[in-house]
């Protein structure tokens, strides 16, 4: 197998979440945590009982807070490239859920300077223009403007530029270059970036004058940034953020993460349902080669893009869903029957999404801070 690769620049290779724990040194989500977030929260989450969600950093520390009367604060954000699809979604959707269920303010940074950093062909106009595309999709889950702040960092820079300055001073270019493989061809701006995306971490603790938890719901692959935050965090008198890590999005043509460099693995929450469907009815399964093969030796569910997508977010029932897994295994189900069930819950989904997302054109300054 090839020897798996994860920046939150880069992914590559079949990635192996338990050794990525033990790489990255996080703790996983284990029952008697799920237990008591259930306790907490009156239900879990899909996203966490079915373990998307499966590795964290101090979240029992962030729940003792919250038992004391102690409440958190929630940060979460998108590098803003292109359009948003499907995986983008699901940190957002846990985050979302957190927010209802502990009244919970959150903190969404759109780093449109980091994507102009990055990526070469972008100016800062695209950056910005893709920003508010991607915060039109935030606004349409539904988060609670009164407990809700999107930002792009060039245009809440002021807020955040002490912050960063305090991270940056504490962080050398060693650690960066350790940490985030840098080379002497990584331009300045990459090098610094760290510190923007730690600013959030620390700034409802200065707005408040006292010391505020933060927690963070992300991808496992934004971990290695608030490693560094963590070291800093003691040093300059802020608590130390909080982070529960979410494994990727599957792509639909096999493989552990849905790519926005490879339009047909992904779903963009843009996608007419045509394009949609299309994308899904030819997904990579892992069904066998003929009819009657599949029938004979069954399907291999745990190797397939569109049993994913199920599991992932796309089939509510944990009892439907078991049930799906062992037709597919007996060679009960055929693929195409799985790739038209997919198809209607995706296209479902999006229908009510780009609605949502249409009227939050009307509404999305209610939701924009600037400074």
């Amino acid at each position: 197998m090839q020897e798996f690769h994860v920046t939150p620049w880069e992914v590559s290779g079949e990635v192996d979440y338990d050794r990525l724990i033990e790489r990255f040194g996080t703790s996983p989500i284990d029952e008697p945590l799920l237990e008591r977030l259930r306790r907490l929260a009156g239900e879990l989450h899909l996203l966490l009982r079915r373990r998307i969600f499966y590795s964290h950093r101090s979240l029992d520390w962030i729940l003792d807070e919250y038992e004391r009367g102690n409440p958190f604060v929630l940060y979460t954000g998108r590098g803003p490239s292109g359009h948003t699809h499907l995986g983008h979604l699901m940190p957002w959707m846990l985050t979302r859920w957190l927010q209802e269920r502990f009244g919970a303010k959150l903190l969404f940074q759109l780093t449109d300077d980091e994507k102009f950093l990055f990526k070469q062909e972008l100016t800062l106009e695209d950056t910005r223009r893709f920003a508010y595309e991607n915060a039109l999709d935030v606004v349409a889950l539904g988060f609670e403007p009164d407990k809700t702040e999107i930002f792009l960092n060039t245009e809440f820079i002021k807020s955040q530029y002490r912050l960063a300055l305090k991270v940056a001073k504490r962080t050398t270019f060693s650690t960066a270059r350790a940490v985030f493989g840098f080379t002497n061809e990584t331009n300045i701006g990459l090098i610094f970036f760290t510190s923007m995306q730690s600013a959030p971490c620390f700034l409802e603790t200065e707005r408040q004058g006292k010391p505020v938890p933060v927690l963070i719901p992300c991808a496992i692959d934004q971990d290695p940034h608030f490693r560094i935050t963590r070291d800093a965090a003691p040093h300059l008198g802020y608590p130390k953020p909080a982070l529960v890590h979410c494994k990727f999005f599957p792509s639909l043509g096999g493989g552990s993460k849905m790519s926005a460099s490879s339009p047909e693995s992904s779903i963009y929450t843009t996608d007419p349902p045509e394009v949609a469907r299309r994308k899904i009815m030819n997904a990579f399964t892992g069904g066998q080669e003929s009819v009657a093969l599949q029938r004979k030796l069954g399907g291999r569910p745990e190797v397939c893009s569109v049993y994913s997508y199920l599991s992932y977010v796309f089939e509510q029932d944990d009892a439907r869903l078991e049930e799906r897994y062992r037709a597919c295994r007996g060679g009960e189900m055929l693929c195409g029957e799985c790739k038209q069930y997919l198809a209607e819950r995706v296209l479902e989904f999006l229908r009510e999404h780009q609605r949502r997302r249409e009227r939050a054109k009307d509404r999305l300054e209610e939701f924009m801070v600037r400074d």
